[in-house]
């Protein structure tokens, strides 16, 4: 088996666009989505278009359950994004899990198991990222007899073998950076490429490779800074969050 993953696209259908063209050369089975899809200031119309032309496995991330129970008087960004997306669209995210298990052992979740708002592999306590240890991932995993973990959220990528299984984060395909308040963190990757992995079986290990995709992101953050928000076009242009 040999698996396709990508995480955290938000939306920007120019990196996504990219990420399916160089994914389908590696000669991958089986594409799998790890949620939050379509919010943020690009294009989720374009966007849903791109995948319903390549059919994956999908769970829902956090903010894709912004986006069905949005709070009263919604942002600019929100709003937009709502009103951009197809018929339909909607109710095809309020139908997916928000984990899923496949064949061969394969755990798919945004955050960890039990939370889609934190990170399994990332501790933000100090305001930046540092590497969960194996133990602390392995305690979030708890009831889980999956050798292969594929998790998302901090848009990060990561791959720690826990001495149990593999945990794998692809990154992020849309945003290689961004801040946040709960609690105050950034997230950086230093470049504004779009991050995949390709995972794949060996007889009855798991490895991974992530890739780093080059796209027209002065275009993206453009259309972000057109859209009122200069943050994420700054992180669409540099890959860094400040």
């Amino acid at each position: 088996m040999r698996l396709a993953v990508l995480a955290d696209i938000h939306g920007n259908s120019l990196a996504l666009a990219a990420v399916l063209e160089h994914a389908a050369r590696q000669g991958v089975d089986r594409f799998v989505n790890l949620g939050d899809i379509h919010y943020g200031p690009l294009d989720p119309a374009g966007t849903a278009a791109l995948l319903a032309r390549q059919p994956m496995a999908s769970v829902a991330g956090n903010q894709d359950r912004l986006l069905l129970t949005p709070p009263p008087g919604p942002g600019p960004t929100l709003a937009r994004v709502l009103a951009a997306l197809p018929a339909g669209e909607l109710a095809r995210l309020a139908a997916l899990p928000r984990i899923m298990t496949l064949e061969g052992g394969v755990l798919l979740c945004h955050g960890t198991p039990g939370d889609d708002t934190r990170y399994l592999l990332d501790d933000v306590a100090s305001g930046l990222p540092v590497p969960r240890p194996a133990r602390d991932v392995e305690a979030d995993l708890a009831g889980w007899d999956c050798p292969l973990v594929l998790c998302a959220h901090s848009h990060l990528p990561r791959v720690l073998d826990t001495g149990r299984r593999l945990v794998v984060n692809p990154g992020s395909v849309g945003l290689p950076a961004y801040a946040d308040d709960q609690p105050p963190h950034a997230m950086s990757c230093g470049t504004p490429h779009a991050r995949y992995a390709v995972v794949e079986r060996a007889g009855a290990l798991w490895r991974a490779q992530v890739f780093e995709v080059g796209y027209d992101w002065h275009a993206a953050a453009a259309l972000a800074a057109a859209n009122g928000r200069d943050d994420w076009a700054h992180c669409l242009a540099t890959g860094r969050a400040r």
